[in-house]
């Protein structure tokens, strides 16, 4: 009997100890299937990471500008314009060699300023001034046509008292430009008009004295 029961004894030892192994590697595999799935999310975590810069840059927004920007260049490209002509009649009706450099000048300048606002204007989507609206310092017909029927000093005189009202008025865009507008391109031509033409006001000034 006790050689019976000893027997019996080591038999459920056996199972015991078999039943135990085998719960061992079901426990083993399960932590392998979870750290494949650790590394299975970490990769998509990875790779939304490195997506997202790609996403903000693509998404970057353009040059902020505001109404006083499209002011700006709706009213110097038609102010411009006048100076150009007025300047391209300097070419045949004025007897100063100076005012006739001045005005070469004014024209080599404003050309692609003209140039550069028509360009905003199209990058905002916006159209140009519509016709007949006036802006400071700007000739009427009737003061464009007596300067072109003028000639020699008689046309240096009026060209030079012209135009300095003419480049006054663009000051005055201009200066509001920088104080209200956001593109800095824009701010930065207009600065550029503030210090050339009152530099060219300065000279046209000393130029009356001799006229």
């Amino acid at each position: 009997m006790s050689a019976f029961f000893s027997m019996s004894k080591f038999r459920i030892l056996a199972v015991a100890a078999a039943a135990s192994a085998v719960l061992a590697g079901c426990a083993g595999g399960g932590g392998d299937t979870s750290a494949g799935s650790g590394d299975h999310s970490g990769g998509h975590g990875a790779t939304a990471s490195s997506s997202a810069p790609a996403t903000a840059a693509g998404t970057a927004p353009a040059a902020a500008f505001n109404d006083a920007d499209v002011m700006f260049a709706q009213m110097m490209i038609p102010h411009h314009r006048q100076a150009i002509e007025m300047s391209e009649l300097a070419e045949t009706r004025a007897a100063d060699a100076e005012i006739k450099k001045l005005a070469a000048e004014i024209k080599a300048a404003q050309g692609p300023e003209i140039a550069t606002l028509t360009g905003w204007l199209k990058d905002w989507g916006k159209g140009p001034m519509p016709e007949g609206h006036t802006m400071d310092g700007m000739m009427t017909g009737d003061e464009m046509a007596d300067l072109g029927k003028a000639k020699g000093a008689k046309f240096d005189k009026m060209f030079a008292e012209l135009m300095i009202r003419h480049h006054e008025g663009a000051i005055t865009m201009a200066r509001t430009e920088v104080e209200q507008g956001a593109f800095a391109e824009a701010k930065a031509m207009a600065k550029t008009i503030v210090d050339t033409q009152q530099a060219e006001i300065d000279t046209m000034r000393e130029l009356l004295k001799k006229l």
